[in-house]
């Protein structure tokens, strides 16, 4: 290279072999993600239900796509524990028992309760305020009954919350733990309207104590918003 010549810098784009234009570059998994997402949006909505067995190819014809897709984010699904390969068929969703579902609440509290005390004595008020469009989003999804949009915004705002640690790995943790408990009770329920409303309005009730600083109305919120007894997912 010459001196003074400027290095090239990478391109967004690849170049079609041979003579040709510019391509984009695909973007990987896309299909592969968006029938994750809409899977999971169906597992908490209840349209998939526990016990029932879905074939790829079946589920492929729904959603408008190859049956490769589906299987491979089917696959990541039994990887969380959401769904069960029944080989030659397709994917069992799983079912869970209510002593399945107080598991996972405890030891959803044991992770999230003190990591939000710890935070709650760390975070400038200001930065809680960034967390509270999230919140919003869960009550407008609540008040419409649209349990796949609240656990959507439900899931969006823990993860918030725990990404303030800066610990990935009990972000992951944690969210992987809701995502269980959202399929679990999501399958085949009803919509609750009033339950999926108080559930969001205890995430701002949260973010105004935690602006407040107000340790024991902290506590207190947290432990019974992740309550098994008390918690709709």
């Amino acid at each position: 290279m010459e001196q003074g010549t400027a290095e090239p810098q990478p391109d967004a784009r690849v170049r079609a072999p041979g003579p040709g234009p510019l391509l984009p570059r695909p973007r990987r998994h896309s299909v592969r993600g968006q029938v994750l997402d809409a899977l999971r949006q169906a597992l908490a909505a209840g349209e998939l239900l526990p016990g029932e067995v879905y074939s790829a190819p079946a589920l492929a014809e729904r959603y408008g796509v190859s049956a490769t897709p589906v299987r491979e984010a089917m696959q990541q699904l039994a990887t969380e524990g959401a769904v069960e390969v029944v080989p030659n068929r397709g994917f069992r969703v799983s079912e869970r028992s209510s002593r399945d579902l107080a598991e996972l609440a405890e030891v959803r509290t044991m992770l999230e309760v003190p990591a939000i005390l710890r935070l709650a004595r760390a975070v400038p008020p200001e930065r809680w305020e960034e967390l509270r469009p999230l919140a919003e989003d869960g009550v407008a999804a609540a008040a419409r009954g649209d349990r796949a949009g609240y656990a959507d915004a439900d899931h969006a705002f823990h993860q918030g919350l725990m990404a303030l640690t800066g610990n990935r790995r009990l972000t992951q943790v944690t969210g992987d733990l809701l995502r269980r408990a959202q399929w679990s009770a999501g399958a085949g329920a009803r919509l609750r309207t009033a339950e999926l409303l108080a559930d969001a309005s205890e995430h701002t009730a949260l973010l105004d104590a935690l602006i407040a600083q107000e340790y024991a109305v902290i506590e207190r919120i947290a432990r019974e918003h992740l309550s098994a007894a008390r918690h709709p997912h």
